[in-house]
């Protein structure tokens, strides 16, 4: 099978738990694109944040997810495009959720700027440069929103009943984040929009991922990959399991199905 295409998330996937690319997972990405294979980064991040942990060899050969599939970019072709939640239902959200728990921490993005109503160090946790903004409850109602994240240790009652329906709803981090983006918005949905504009199929499409918010896309995609970090839930879906994160999983996948072995070496 000839593929065209290879589709990364980033956190638990081609970046390592300190959140660096290693020097063979760089190397393989780098000589598949050097092959002419499109190489499309999906994720759950914000573009700042992409910027952090990628250098500019690695921006510059890719094409971008971001949000789970709110925003994408591909700056070869000059396409680009994004989703937001209505402020109305933003506001709805807020209100269900603070109802439940006034001191939950809750956080919105929008295009590419953080918020929340209340002071959060989220550098430590979350490994960001910079904090969310601190706005009121009332400023982050009237906001079209392109991702609300809620920091939980517990699942929230009835929210995917009750707004499952109008957002796209996913926890992932172990349980601990529920992340809410607009209804349509998915990686799978964004990476489908980027390989139109290729002329790309999905047959031809490699994809890899760790966690729930990859599903959508291992069921679309033509080959598969989980890694051996992810939820045994993406491992079921997948067509082969790699080694971890932290082993360059990437890389083993890619040098023996792109015959880099022996470039390596």
């Amino acid at each position: 099978m000839r593929y065209s295409a290879i589709v990364l998330d980033l956190d638990g996937t081609l970046l390592t738990t300190g959140k660096q690319v290693s020097e063979r997972n760089r190397q393989a990405v780098r000589a598949c694109h050097e092959k002419g294979i499109k190489i499309i980064y999906a994720t759950a991040r914000p573009p700042r944040s992409v910027r952090q942990f990628l250098s500019e060899e690695m921006i510059s050969i890719g094409a971008f997810v971001y949000y789970n599939g709110a925003q994408a970019m591909c700056s070869h072709t000059g396409t680009s495009f994004c989703e937001s939640i209505p402020s109305g239902l933003t506001a709805s959200l807020i209100e269900y959720v603070m109802g439940y728990r006034p001191d939950l921490e809750l956080s919105i993005e929008v295009n590419d700027e953080w918020f929340s109503y209340r002071a959060l160090d989220y550098t430590v946790a979350m490994n960001t440069a910079a904090n969310p903004i601190v706005k009121s409850l009332d400023e982050l109602k009237a906001l079209d929103a392109t991702k609300i994240l809620i920091a939980s240790d517990r699942p929230i009652p009835e929210l995917l009943e009750r707004f499952g329906h109008q957002v796209n709803i996913i926890v992932t981090d172990q349980g601990q984040l529920i992340q809410i983006m607009p209804l349509q918005a998915s990686k799978e949905a964004a990476v489908r929009k980027l390989c139109d504009v290729y002329g790309i199929e999905w047959r031809e499409v490699v994809a890899f991922g760790d966690d729930y918010n990859d599903l959508g896309l291992f069921e679309m995609a033509g080959c598969t990959v989980a890694m051996g970090n992810a939820v045994d839930a993406l491992k079921a879906a997948a067509h082969e399991t790699t080694a971890t994160n932290d082993e360059d999983g990437v890389a083993i996948v890619l040098e023996r199905m792109f015959t880099l072995e022996q470039e390596r070496r």
